[in-house]
């Protein structure tokens, strides 16, 4: 079990980079009913799009020497030039952290109590960069304006409406708690990690109200959605063979997207997931 105490081992940058990518290349291998993946795209993205962005961010955010904010902001530029749409900022935003803490070998809670108005600023102009549908106002803490606080401060502020701030304020206690049981329980079931990571970000979308719906459709919407993911995970979860279920994962992600509804939030809290499992295998 990770322990956001203790440090990471110390990393190279160019693991970082392989482990970066692996992660998010093993989460769009994966279905995610209304989420992009290879068994279809949608939302008027395709798959080579998480690719390319992956390729692009790699490298940008285990450069070291980097301050959080820097890795977030840089990776966000390089994914906007490669492209020139959103695809992986809540990506970027959790795995930032993570890949900071094994790139100096210190601990995960270091990482976030260490973090600066600096890191704010830079977060800032990422989420302005890349300009996620459904991002609204705050009375406080405003993306839109020049912060006067810290990024895990700005994070605190937003935990209640946003998942990913709540990973920084809670010591990414959805990860360790939900998303890490979720993966080792479908592979000790079936032993593959495509139907592992499908487990893990079922598991998310039936745990909680995933956040990107709701800004985007509203609360009781992102209820019904839930709802409807306990099912599917609790069936999905009760199969010998997985494969026995891939048409009713079809069938719901056609239904997802035929409503517009993207869990995209499910989706970057799995990707973190995934990168942290890739770092345990690094550093075992």
């Amino acid at each position: 079990m990770v322990d956001t105490s203790r440090p990471f081992p110390e990393t190279p940058a160019a693991t970082l980079a392989d482990v970066f990518e692996s992660a998010c290349l093993a989460e769009l291998r994966a279905i995610k009913p209304g989420n992009v993946h290879v068994f279809a795209d949608g939302h008027g993205m395709v798959v080579d799009d998480f690719v390319q962005s992956a390729r692009a961010a790699a490298p940008v955010i285990a450069q070291p020497g980097l301050s959080v904010g820097q890795r977030i902001l840089y990776a966000v530029e390089a994914t906007w030039e490669a492209v020139a749409c959103n695809t992986n900022l809540g990506i970027v935003l959790l795995a930032a952290p993570l890949i900071h803490a094994a790139s100096r070998g210190i601990a995960l809670k270091e990482v976030l109590d260490g973090l600066t108005k600096a890191d704010a600023a830079d977060a800032y102009r990422a989420i302005r960069l890349a300009s996620p549908a459904g991002l609204g106002k705050s009375a406080r803490h405003d993306v839109g304006e020049e912060p006067h606080v810290t990024l895990l401060e700005a994070m605190r502020e937003a935990e209640e409406r946003d998942r990913i701030a709540r990973q920084y304020a809670r010591g990414y206690d959805d990860i360790i708690n939900l998303g890490l049981p979720f993966h080792r329980q479908a592979m000790a079931r079936w032993d593959n990690e495509s139907w592992a990571t499908t487990a893990v970000y079922l598991g998310f979308l039936a745990c909680f109200p995933d956040t990107h719906v709701v800004r985007k459709h509203g609360v009781m919407i992102a209820e019904s959605l839930q709802i409807e993911a306990r099912h599917h995970l609790e069936a999905f979860l009760a199969c010998d063979n997985p494969k026995t279920y891939l048409g009713e994962l079809l069938r719901f992600d056609t239904h997802l997207k035929a409503r517009g509804l993207n869990p995209g939030t499910s989706a970057d809290l799995t990707v973190a997931t995934e990168l942290v499992v890739s770092l345990e295998k690094v550093v075992r």
